[in-house]
């Protein structure tokens, strides 16, 4: 054993450049492998992790205050692993302070602290509520900037103003406010809630039911007024992080795809590259399973350095992907570690590294050892010989024609750093496409939502949409103007356009078990591109029509032609849907409904200007910055903002697919640095003769950047279409998994540039991983080369 360890010692310090490349390749690969499977990882099961962290309920039951006692609650325990309440609860009107958007409902939940064996609550922001007028507010976890920037210090719920002392989350969504138990007393709760985990079968929504009918057994028939089961919120989940499944899908099978064929590559071929040095371990007595053991130990110590620090690397890189991606969803805790990640990068890459090495070394285990040295020498006699003399005869510079033939003569190496370059510029097209597509739909939403968005003051402390804080002169006061006044003076500033303006309501509709989200418009928002959104239908025409976003015509069940009854009031009327459209205008998804329909509901309604968001579109060529800068010096009440930027979904799609695609790019570079790395080696005698009967050093080069440019342009042709075949298909698989709809547009973003700049992407990884073994090729010198030989 002493004697292989010395023999393999000594062989990694003399090829000093293969040894550095084994590890820097592996490196590489393994923190694509581990960047990869920790973006599979992620979205397995994220909500099953986080649901288990917090503790959620299975169940969240309402009952009749009147028609059960507490002690009847709490003592019922039939099937149930833990509970937590009875909580006092009760529902209240959202008034101002909460943000922009359909207003509504609220759930409202006296809890004494946000533990407990049941739904224990990520307390992300401030403190639990103390004492009367103070209200924690159930919000997704921020990203580490605070707030989300909407939001204000102060809400108003039915006819009480309480002061928001604190955010938390859960992902149960037991409630959407928590207040003291004491305020809850002060509220005049009619219901109480029970949180349950049962320890049977919760697979399914059939089975939690059941659960929950053993658990109330026995209680009166009108003691149970609602049971949510968990299955409901997961969907909901479900759908969010769905955006995100398929891209992380894809971007980690193409690096493992990726780290694979190279590594593969490397390893072989440093082991075929050796093949002579086996001859001479074998003559000097080694023993076939000595020499065998040479050659994998020489392998694996480079592999073991560069697997341990690329799962470092790797681990490092991945946890700001995958947060960005899902801890704004309230899944942190379902993300946090993955220890299997590790071990796959630990263990799992050396093991491939050695395997990879057995096939070539069992082959020179077989040879003797004339046969090994013979091997190890320059490729067989014959083997691209015909492709040569043809070339050779074509009207094409010597080291050209050269060039052009050397990847025949190693038709296995030649295929694994095709495969490599193919996989770069699949992930390069898919990336490119990817982002093209998402600046598109941020460009139909920046036209449909204008340039500038406005919301008057209610005369509370609220950060303004644009994340900017609010003027150091204390609270703003309210705006003395009206809705009409406001939307006068819009249009009256210099270089206003176009202004719409929205106010969101959820109103009553028949047949809908829950209130419908409508975004009452009027103005020019006919004009301002809402209509590019549409994904089907047409646009409203008249008053007795609108227009539904995608994800809510999927969850409320409607299609193109369908009829909804509006009800407010004591008025009806019947809308006719007439258009589906990729997104609503600024905050949840609600529906668009002319502002008469309004009026004829509410003929007594008042609107108050900051229930309205005003949209502003400038003429060509309007300065932004001066009209945001006018708003507020003619009604320092009234705040207004640039609305032009890509989504936080797009920048963090967009920066992670350039992230994989650079790694990804790099480690298929690597690739054909290694490969024309071993073909130097392997030819040392050939480039010598060449050099000695007048081939300069720039025509060596020459040669060696042919054959690899050569191989590129394979591969970029190759993987050109498989990139718009993976954006075709996932893109749409993308926005279905968050149901919503696209317009056919945003996919039409290939055009004859963008893929010739995607082919020369090939030849420029190619000719990148070759430049400086080429280089190393031109200075070899005739007489050392030939003396060594």
């Amino acid at each position: 054993m002493s004697a292989v360890w010395r023999a393999a010692r000594a062989a990694v310090r003399r090829r000093k450049l293969q040894t550095f490349v084994i590890g820097l390749v592996v490196l590489l690969s393994t923190t694509t492998i581990v960047v990869a499977l920790a973006l599979l990882d992620a979205t397995s099961a994220p909500f099953d992790r986080a649901f288990a962290a917090q503790q959620g309920a299975h169940a969240v039951a309402v009952f009749d205050r009147s028609s059960v006692t507490d002690a009847e609650l709490a003592g019922r325990r039939t099937g149930v692993a833990a509970a937590a309440g009875p909580f006092e609860q009760v529902t209240l009107d959202l008034g101002e302070g909460a943000g922009p958007g359909p207003r509504g409902p609220m759930t409202v939940v006296g809890r004494a602290d946000p533990g407990g064996p049941v739904d224990q609550l990520n307390l992300w922001k401030g403190r639990w509520p103390t004492g009367p007028g103070e209200v924690v507010l159930n919000t997704p976890p921020a990203d580490g900037r605070g707030a989300p920037p909407w939001m204000s210090e102060e809400v108003t719920l039915g006819d009480t103003t309480f002061t928001v002392v604190g955010r938390a989350y859960s992902l149960s969504q037991t409630a959407d406010a928590w207040v003291t138990p004491e305020q809850m007393t002060a509220l005049k709760p009619t219901s109480v809630q029970m949180l349950y985990r049962f320890s049977g079968d919760v697979s399914t929504t059939t089975a939690v039911e059941a659960d929950v009918a053993a658990v109330t057994g026995g209680l009166p028939s009108a003691a149970l007024i609602a049971a949510q089961p968990y299955l409901v919120v997961k969907e909901k989940v479900a759908s969010d992080i769905g955006i995100y499944v398929p891209l992380l899908a894809t971007f980690g099978v193409l690096g493992l795809v990726v780290a694979i064929v190279i590594v593969g590559n490397v390893v072989s071929g440093a082991v075929v590259s050796g093949f002579r040095h086996i001859g001479v371990l074998k003559a000097l007595g080694f023993t076939p399973r000595q020499v065998v053991a040479v050659y994998l130990v020489m392998v694996s110590v480079p592999a073991v350095v560069g697997c341990v620090t690329g799962t470092v690397a790797g681990s490092f890189a991945a946890r700001p992907l995958v947060s960005e991606g899902f801890e704004g969803l309230g899944l942190g805790g379902g993300i946090g570690a993955f220890p299997w990640v590790w071990a796959a990068g630990l263990l799992g890459v050396p093991l491939l590294v050695v395997v990879t090495a057995l096939v070539p070394a069992a082959r020179a285990h077989r040879l003797s050892a004339a046969e090994a040295i013979s091997a190890g020498s320059a490729p067989r006699t014959g083997r691209g010989l015909r492709i040569q003399r043809r070339l050779a005869g074509a009207r094409l510079p010597q080291a050209v024609s050269l060039g052009l033939g050397l990847p025949f003569a190693r038709p296995g190496r030649t295929a694994f750093t095709v495969a490599a370059v193919l996989l770069g510029v699949t992930t390069v097209t898919f990336a490119t496409g990817l982002a093209d597509t998402l600046t598109r739909v941020s460009a139909i939403e920046d036209r449909a939502s204008g340039q500038i968005g406005v919301r008057p003051s209610d005369g509370q402390r609220r950060i303004a949409a644009e994340g900017q804080a609010p003027d150091q002169g204390g609270l703003p006061s309210a705006t003395s103007r009206t809705d009409a006044q406001v939307e006068e003076l819009l249009r009256g500033l210099p270089g206003a356009a176009r202004v719409a303006a929205v106010a969101g309501l959820t109103v009553p509709a028949l047949g809908q078990t829950q209130p419908f989200p409508v975004n009452f418009v009027r103005g020019d928002y006919a004009s301002m591109g809402y209509r590019d959104e549409l994904t089907a239908g047409r646009w409203m025409s008249a008053v007795n029509e609108m227009v539904v976003p995608s994800k809510v015509m999927r969850e409320r069940g409607l299609t193109v032609g369908d009829k909804v009854t509006l009800e407010l009031g004591g008025r009806r009327t019947v809308l006719t849907v007439v258009g589906e459209t990729m997104d609503g205008a600024p905050g949840p998804p609600a529906a668009f409904v002319d502002w008469q329909v309004l009026t004829e509901l509410a003929p007594d309604r008042a609107v108050q200007p900051w229930e309205v968001h005003y949209q502003v579109q400038l003429v060509r060529g309007g300065d932004v910055a001066a009209y945001v800068a006018a708003v507020r010096t003619a009604d320092p009440s009234i705040d207004a903002w640039d609305t032009s930027h890509l989504s936080d979904f797009a920048v963090t799609v967009i920066s992670f697919s350039t992230v994989l695609a650079l790694l990804l790019s790099t480690v298929a570079a690597l690739g054909v640095f290694n490969t024309v790395v071993l073909n130097v080696h392997e030819r040392r005698r050939d480039l010598g003769m060449l050099k000695s009967i007048g081939m300069t050093p720039r025509q060596v080069v020459t040669m060696v950047l042919t054959s690899m440019a050569l191989l590129g342009a394979v591969g970029g042709l190759l993987g050109i279409p498989l990139g718009i075949a993976a954006h075709r298909y996932i893109v749409p698989q993308t926005a279905d998994a968050a149901r919503i709809s696209i317009p056919a547009v945003v996919l039409d973003v290939w055009h004859a540039p963008t893929l010739v700049l995607l082919a020369v992407a090939g030849v420029l990884i190619a000719l990148v991983g070759a430049l400086i073994p080429a280089r190393r090729a031109a200075r070899l010198r005739i007489a050392e080369v030939l003396h060594n030989e």
